[in-house]
């Protein structure tokens, strides 16, 4: 039996930054090779909507040579399955287990139980392979209206859940609504996710941006993104990857100002003091827990990703 997580567990640790997740068709060995050497955090390398149905066979045969042959260097490798109303993801399994990734992202996710069914498939894996029980992370795809009303049910099913991912085109049609410029129609949608996922410890992943050569577009949805409280974003094109990563990463004087505070209230806590003045504001234990929480998600940013500004 799957043991059910705390509603209050941390954010578990990981050595991947998850600023910048970009979707490689599974069916191109060139464009995962090609991957294998860009500045993405995280390849989910794709066997659902990136693929033709015709090529979803050769597309699993690419994916399980690309596993076992390439040097991905530090990066996270995940593998996005079809939907288990598919009846795919027993050959998706079989195919790119041998060489495992570090875990699978599975789309249109509305209810536990196709977690859960995941979640035993993968440790009988784990169990076959001699892999370390736990090892394999699952990510959510929320894409549907059900999806976003049972997050509570889907993020608490399973410790092998790392995160969220937003699916904001197939929301928008499951919903009916109409996209706008500023993103309006998906604010409960995603405020709820990221709530969610801080709830249970989760990593929370924002929707895809569509216009290609709209980097400024791109840059103003990650600046919303990342105040909404989401760790990172997925990607569809290279070109998205350094607009991201510079968005997702704290700027420097983000990272000196809560320097600062940790160690002014480290000096005030030695004093015996407990709220202080700061630049003239008031400064009580979230601010310093915020902070806290700024300078360690800069030490988890590894030179993987560069945050050299995004191309004019």
């Amino acid at each position: 039996m799957t043991n059910q997580p705390s509603p209050m567990r941390a954010q578990p640790e990981t050595p991947f930054p998850r600023r910048s997740l970009l979707y490689v068709p599974g069916d191109s060995l060139r464009k995962i090779e090609k991957a294998a050497a860009l500045d993405a955090d995280t390849l989910i390398l794709d066997l659902e909507d990136g693929v033709a149905r015709s090529q979803k066979e050769a597309a699993r045969a690419v994916v399980g040579e690309a596993l076992a042959r390439l040097d991905f260097g530090p990066r996270e490798r995940l593998v996005r399955l079809n939907h288990p109303t598919h009846g795919m993801i027993e050959a998706e399994l079989a195919a790119t287990l041998p060489s495992p990734p570090h875990g699978y992202v599975l789309p249109k996710v509305e209810a536990a139980s196709e977690l859960l069914d995941l979640d035993a498939r993968l440790a009988q894996a784990e169990q076959a392979r001699g892999l370390a029980q736990g090892s394999l992370t699952i990510f959510a795809m929320i894409e549907t209206a059900r999806g976003l009303l049972r997050l509570g049910e889907i993020a608490a099913s399973t410790l092998r859940l790392a995160g969220l991912i937003f699916g904001a085109e197939d929301f928008t049609a499951d919903v009916g609504a109409i996209r706008s410029p500023g993103g309006v129609e998906l604010l409960y949608a995603r405020s709820s996710l990221v709530i969610t996922a801080a709830a249970y410890g989760l990593h929370a992943v924002d929707a895809v941006y569509l216009e290609l050569d709209n980097l400024a577009g791109l840059e103003e949805e990650c600046a919303l993104g990342r105040g909404l409280g989401f760790g990172g974003k997925t990607a569809i094109h290279p070109r998205q990857l350094p607009v991201i990563n510079q968005a997702f990463t704290p700027a420097p004087a983000e990272v000196a100002r809560a320097q600062a505070l940790v160690n002014a209230f480290a000096a005030h806590q030695a004093q015996g003091t407990g709220v202080f003045v700061y630049e003239g504001k008031m400064v009580d234990q979230p601010v310093i827990v915020a902070a806290q929480r700024l300078l360690a998600r800069m030490a988890q940013i590894t030179p993987l990703a560069p945050t050299a500004p995004p191309p004019k």
